[in-house]
């Protein structure tokens, strides 16, 4: 029985161990100070294009099963990050939605997401920016 305990406080400790490694490698990897003000500006815009895509039944279902899994775990209580963390708090949620964003561009093409944007062109840039998408946002297609 002694040795159980052993492990179970082993596993303990080594996540413990994982948990601070991952909040130090998103304090020195966080966004710069003015990037982070950036998507903060186009947040409610993000999330209508989030929502726009998860039901866009011409995307493929892989894509819109991402997004919801995103929604789900934006939406769950519990982070791997609690919230209540002064400047980590929220960036496991903001790593996410960038790497779901990462992943629509991917699979679906940037015009998937010019098509879906509401917010302004100078908006679509920021995200751009923040998401780390590759090549440049440009102007969303004319309809």
């Amino acid at each position: 029985m002694d040795d159980v305990w052993r492990v179970v406080l082993g596993a303990v400790i080594g996540l413990v161990f994982a948990w601070l490694a991952l909040v130090v490698f998103l304090l020195v990897a966080r966004p710069r100070t003015h990037v982070l003000k950036e998507a903060l500006r186009i947040l409610p815009d993000t999330i209508r294009l989030l929502r726009r895509l998860a039901v866009d039944r011409s995307l493929p279902r892989s894509v819109r099963l991402h997004l919801w899994l995103l929604f789900g775990y934006l939406a769950f209580p519990i982070d791997v990050i609690p919230d209540f963390l002064p400047i980590v708090g929220y960036l496991d949620d903001a790593i996410l939605v960038s790497l779901a964003l990462r992943f629509v561009v991917r699979r679906a093409g940037p015009d998937t997401v010019h098509r879906h944007w509401s917010g302004t062109p100078d908006g679509l840039a920021a995200l751009w920016r923040a998401a780390g998408l590759p090549g440049d946002a440009g102007s969303p297609p004319v309809p």
